[in-house]
């Protein structure tokens, strides 16, 4: 089971840069891994946190804020800072649960995002969108995240 503690969860959403370009073609590399499957759905953790960080973007950021800091809805990034915390702050008015590990946040996740159409998104959005936001709250796990292991990612012990 892992925990993760308010010592990692500082970590700041990272926006892609672009780097310099050349004219003299790299060496070659072997290939890599893949990281999608042919429904394009991510194979790997770091490549569902990429595609979350799209998802988020497009579904969540006008809600929560572009660095998930909390606008209209609830922070969810900073959980030292009073993001994701274990039971419902008193303002809530969807969230009854508690938030022990990510199966919960998932859980009410599906049911109640985005507000004006509930469960609308394809399930591997959710856990990509999730999977971002863990990673930016400083969680990285060794495989994607899913219904399979998301109780074993302990939020508050």
């Amino acid at each position: 089971m892992r925990v993760f503690g308010a010592s990692f969860l500082a970590v700041l959403m990272m926006a892609c840069g672009g780097g310099e370009t050349s004219s003299t073609p790299a060496p070659a590399t072997p290939a890599a891994p893949a990281t999608t499957n042919s429904s394009n759905e991510p194979m790997t953790f770091a490549a569902q946190v990429a595609a979350g960080q799209k998802l988020y973007g497009e579904q969540c950021a006008s809600c929560h804020g572009s660095s998930g800091e909390g606008a209209k809805a609830p922070r969810v990034v900073g959980m030292d800072k009073g993001a994701l915390p274990l039971a419902p702050p008193p303002s809530a008015k969807a969230r009854k649960g508690e938030f022990r590990t990510a199966a919960d946040v998932a859980g009410f996740v599906v049911k109640t995002m985005p507000p004006k159409a509930p469960g609308s998104l394809p399930e591997s959005d959710y856990w990509a969108i999730l999977a971002f936001d863990l990673h930016a709250n400083g969680v990285d796990l060794p495989k994607k995240l899913d219904a399979s292991n998301a109780s074993e990612v302990v939020l508050h012990p």
